[in-house]
């Protein structure tokens, strides 16, 4: 499972709730997660949304990782203008973030950056690069009105260029293992939106970010049920990143 604040209340049930113990659990960031399904270490896993352009993998239908609108743990920061960005500083955390970052960069802004792989520490990333993605756990500890820096929230970006929801992850099963009822993804989830309190008190303190924050943003800035709108949203993405110019592997940056 992937260990960031924003799939914990999609697991909540599987770690406390009825659906404990039907699943062995492992926490990893989104491309290991991603990983070990491609090579046979894990069955089922939360995998970044444009992962399912590059492996058979089915999708358990009803839950994942999504936003409506801002998202807020997405960010592309540059000291230059978007349309004059030349060189991109990503993490490699998250592929979904890239390809997305990408999609946004190439057709809403008409520039298509090389891309250079470094952990997320935006003060060396823009020290190299004239912006830079940071993600996760790292963006929400970011305030981003005060940031001296042009700032986008790829999820509002995202829903503005599209008018559809983003989908970042989803669950997915690799090939060949038995089809999964979604019952016990959505109760587990179900169990985790119920305790949502109980979430923002365990998290917040983790993170270095306040409750209020944490809050905020699994209540407003991510949607975890999935319906017809995510799917299509989720389509029109993958089509957009298998629509990219070759797929580049970001340069490894060393610090």
């Amino acid at each position: 499972m992937v260990s960031y604040l924003n799939t914990v209340p999609l697991v909540w049930g599987m770690l406390h709730g009825d659906q404990r113990d039907l699943f062995d659990l492992s926490f990893a960031i989104p491309a290991e997660c991603a990983d070990r399904l491609a090579d046979g270490r894990a069955d089922i896993g939360i995998v970044p949304a444009v992962e399912l352009n590059r492996q058979k993998l089915e999708i358990i239908r009803g839950t994942g990782i999504a936003c409506h609108g801002p998202v807020r743990s997405i960010l592309l920061i540059s000291k230059v203008p978007f349309p004059e960005i030349r060189t991109f500083a990503t993490d490699a955390c998250s592929r979904t973030s890239v390809a997305l970052s990408r999609v946004i960069l190439a057709r809403k802004y008409g520039v298509e950056p090389e891309l250079f792989s470094q952990p997320p520490h935006l003060g060396t990333m823009l020290e190299q690069c004239d912006a830079a993605l940071i993600i996760g756990d790292a963006a929400l500890v970011l305030e981003p009105a005060e940031l001296p820096f042009h700032v986008l929230d790829l999820g509002m970006e995202w829903t503005h260029m599209t008018g559809l929801p983003m989908v970042f992850a989803v669950w997915g099963a690799r090939e060949g293992v038995p089809r999964q009822d979604p019952a016990a993804f959505i109760g587990s989830l179900r169990y985790g939106i119920e305790r949502i309190e109980d979430i923002v008190r365990t998290e917040h303190g983790k993170l270095g970010i306040s409750e209020a924050l944490a809050r905020d943003y699994l209540t407003r800035n991510i949607v975890f049920e999935l319906g017809e709108r995510e799917y299509d949203g989720l389509n029109l993405f993958l089509r957009y990143a298998a629509e990219l110019k070759s797929p580049l592997e970001a340069k490894k940056v060393t610090v």
